[in-house]
């Protein structure tokens, strides 16, 4: 059965984080399934620093109607989805508006720079308050934390999408992931990406 979405068409969601983190895996997931939803879903992708630590970015647009320009405007995103705070806070600067919903991880991932001691990186105090004067809605978990305690950090970037699902900001569920991975993984990867997108889900 086809979901309704909102009013807004189409929507703009930026998946964004640093190299290692899930990121692509992630936004191909989520537009799988919103096309087998009924959605035309573009995905544009840019690459920071190509290794480990570098930006990655995905961008998606969702539409019932039509397919868009892979690259969304600057300011015009709906809803990033980050998978590390300080990311957030600089896709948010490029394309937040007030409208804007924010759901982040709260785990660190220093780049060479800070360890270097050349650059500054702020404190999750500091992250949190910008989201908060910034954002409509914001939440930031754990979510490498909890990845950690099923034994695959780089499971964050589901427990993030189950996450996502909570939030009731895209009209998706529990049954679409299923089916998703159902299409590309082994029994055995299914139950533990299963559990984390369950663990995301209930950190909402």
């Amino acid at each position: 059965m086809k979901h309704r979405m909102s009013l807004k068409d189409p929507i703009n969601v930026i998946i964004t984080g640093v190299g290692g983190q899930g990121n692509v895996l992630a936004s191909r997931v989520l537009a799988g399934m919103l096309v087998d939803a009924g959605f035309y879903v573009t995905i544009g992708e840019t690459f920071g620093m190509s290794q480990r630590g570098g930006s990655v970015m995905s961008h998606l647009r969702i539409s019932e109607k039509s397919v868009r320009s892979p690259q969304i405007p600057q300011g015009r995103a709906d809803i990033i989805v980050a998978l590390e705070p300080a990311e957030a806070l600089r896709v948010l600067a490029r394309y937040g508006n007030p409208a804007i919903a924010v759901l982040s991880n709260s785990r660190v991932v220093y780049p060479i720079g800070v360890i270097t001691g050349e650059l500054n990186y702020p404190s999750l105090a500091e992250i949190q308050d910008v989201l908060r004067r910034t954002a409509a809605k914001n939440w930031l978990i754990d979510a490498t934390g909890e990845a950690v305690q099923l034994g695959n950090p780089v499971l964050s970037n589901i427990i993030m999408i189950g996450a996502l699902s909570a939030t009731k900001l895209l009209p998706f569920s529990r049954r679409e992931f299923e089916k998703e991975i159902a299409r590309n993984m082994t029994a055995d990867k299914r139950r533990i990406n299963l559990a984390a997108f369950d663990i995301g889900a209930g950190m909402i």
